[in-house]
């Protein structure tokens, strides 16, 4: 009996062994993991109310602040996926899909202040993938690199200037 007790048990816990060690070797690599970005159609902040107006057709949204349309106008498939706080100012990332299948996605910021707002140049790598962080007045957005989607482009904003940086994982 307690040989089949023995047995048991060594079958449960190398099942657990198993399990686990099948676990953590499925695990992708960090760099290649993606969050899903939220989703919102209007931010309030304490400067105005940023807001996407829906069209009749799916890709005729535009961006609005404080109920005019921003210019340069920014339509499409639109959200405003990622809001910051920043010393004296709010930023939100846009996200634009315009139909175009060989670019599904790109991106503006439109920082909000006392004086009205700032957009910034369309920028991206074309996907939907990306990592979003803000370090003081510095914002960075990191998506795989439309050339080599093994390499991660990294495109900076700092309110003013846009640039972007591609570097290899690991």
């Amino acid at each position: 009996m307690k040989r089949f007790q023995f047995a048991c048990l060594s079958i449960v816990v190398s099942g657990i062994f198993l399990g686990s060690f099948k676990a953590s070797a499925a695990q992708p690599e960090p760099h290649k993991v993606w969050p899903r970005p939220p989703s919102r159609l209007e931010l309030p902040t304490p400067y105005g109310v940023l807001s996407i107006s829906t069209g009749g057709y799916l890709y005729e949204s535009r961006l609005h602040f404080n109920d005019t349309e921003v210019q340069p106008a920014i339509e499409g498939l639109l959200n405003i996926p990622y809001a910051f706080n920043l010393p004296g100012a709010q930023v939100a990332l846009i996200s634009i899909s315009d139909g175009n299948e060989a670019c599904p996605i790109s991106y503006r910021w439109v920082v909000l202040d006392n004086t009205g707002y700032r957009v910034s140049p369309v920028f991206g790598s074309c996907s939907e993938q990306i990592k979003v962080q803000a370090s003081g007045r510095v914002l960075q957005l990191h998506t795989p690199s439309q050339l080599n989607p093994n390499d991660i482009d990294i495109h900076v904003y700092d309110g003013k200037t846009l640039k972007r940086n591609t570097i290899k994982p690991g």
